[in-house]
């Protein structure tokens, strides 16, 4: 977040945030709020943190900062232990369909099935929210557990404008467009595509628009490897093999394995490389990072079909949820009701570019304007409906991050074929084949 939009943030929430805002609780309170890595989105949280704290003196706000990848195991073991009261939580979703035999259930519902998270029913900050996104993301046997904040797309492709118009490049609407379109700039000495390689799973997340363009029917995707009706070697499979390994073979700039997450978007912003594969929430780094810089941002065009690459696959991200055994559950929901205040609420989508869950909010930002283009066609992806059967092997998701450089796989046929025996593997366990 650059500095012009952090003043008129501060502006904005020293304007809002006081205003109803009246602790319930006159002692002095701890209150322990727990979040993950996002840079945009951890700079707007101190920011709010600063403002609530202020707005309630009695109250002061313990944040602490985890890797996305660490999230549920933290705060499963912080719930037990009984030492957080504000939670950090993605949007509901893996729940086991008729079809899985012997799934494990994910953890939002082991933990609500504990008695972790406190029932918001009747919370009336609820009514800011769209009664579809809290559905579908926050509710279990129809109660409420979560507030959740905002979809984000991950299946786009960020571009460099300038450099596609010094060279003459058409923005791709295909497969075979976006190769040409990287042949291009690796002639000229020009990395295509940059990705935090070193935290791994950008790499296949920024794949994952290659995946839905190939399967557009996520959930029917799911329900055909479980069944058998899909294969991992099958013909179509093949391509989405032999695709992701350009990606991550050819694609991919050379030390890509060796950049974090959170520096790629500064990479990208500096001019090094003419495209990113990844997410929504990159934005904001990327306009922190050269506020003067000049992009865009496409479906990935993973498919031969222009229409199938028309569109975004995404998911319900970060939400809010309160422990129950909390000893300070008065001001964790005044907590969410300062955050669920519409104009809070705008400024806190402004900041991290989610696509809002609350009806009143607007897509201001630019990539707001950006995804506008293909919102109508938005699609939740893969990874929010697979649950892996009980005893599959290690390869069987598909993930550009299993090939070379990114691992150690560079035969797409051999990947293919060890995926579909990991995955057969585990469907037999649970089977009693």
């Amino acid at each position: 977040m650059n500095k012009f939009r952090l003043i008129a943030l501060t502006l904005v929430l020293a304007l809002i945030l006081p205003l109803g805002v009246v602790s319930a609780q006159d002692g002095p309170v701890t209150l322990r709020v727990l979040i993950h890595q996002n840079p945009p989105m951890v700079e707007f949280i101190e920011e709010f943190n600063a403002r609530f704290t202020e707005a309630n003196p009695n109250i002061t706000v313990d944040l602490s900062v985890v890797n996305a990848n660490d999230l549920a195991t933290v705060t499963q073991t912080r719930l037990s232990a009984g030492d957080i009261d504000v939670i950090d939580i993605f949007g509901f979703s893996n729940s086991v369909q008729p079809y899985m035999s012997g799934a494990t259930p994910p953890n939002w519902q082991v933990m609500i099935e504990a008695g972790l998270l406190l029932d918001l029913t009747d919370q009336p900050f609820l009514a800011n929210y769209d009664p579809v996104s809290i559905q579908d993301s926050g509710m279990y046997n129809d109660t409420v557990y979560a507030i959740n904040l905002g979809r984000v797309v991950y299946s786009g492709i960020y571009y460099n404008k300038d450099m596609f118009t010094e060279f003459g490049v058409e923005i791709p609407t295909t497969w075979d467009e976006l190769v040409a379109a990287c042949e291009v700039f690796t002639a000229e000495g020009i990395g295509c595509m940059t990705a935090g390689g070193a935290d791994g799973w950008p790499i296949f997340v920024g794949a994952y628009g290659l995946l839905g363009s190939l399967f557009p029917d996520q959930a029917a995707y799911v329900e055909g490897l479980w069944t058998g009706d899909i294969k991992f070697n099958d013909e179509q499979s093949m391509v989405m093999w032999e695709r992701m390994q350009i990606y991550a073979r050819d694609m991919m700039e050379r030390g890509a394995s060796g950049i974090p997450g959170d520096a790629a978007p500064g990479r990208f912003a500096s001019g090094a490389v003419a495209m990113f594969p990844g997410g929504s929430w990159y934005a904001s780094a990327i306009e922190s990072a050269e506020p003067d810089f000049d992009w865009g941002y496409i479906p990935f065009p993973g498919s031969d079909v222009v229409e199938d690459n028309q569109g975004w696959f995404g998911k319900y991200d970060q939400g809010w949820a309160i422990a129950a055994g909390s000893p300070n559950v008065e001001a964790a929901l005044l907590y969410l009701e300062a955050f669920s205040e519409p104009e809070n609420y705008q400024a806190f989508v402004d900041a991290v570019g989610f696509i809002p869950t609350q009806p009143t909010a607007t897509l201001n930002t630019k990539i707001g304007g950006e995804i506008a283009q293909y919102l109508d066609n938005f699609r939740v992806g893969y990874e929010q409906y697979w649950v892996a059967p009980t005893g599959v092997g290690q390869w069987a998701s598909p993930f550009a991050s299993f090939f070379a450089p990114f691992n150690e796989w560079d035969d797409a046929a051999a990947l293919a074929d060890r995926a579909q025996s990991d995955l057969q593997s585990g469907l037999d366990e649970v089977s009693g084949s």
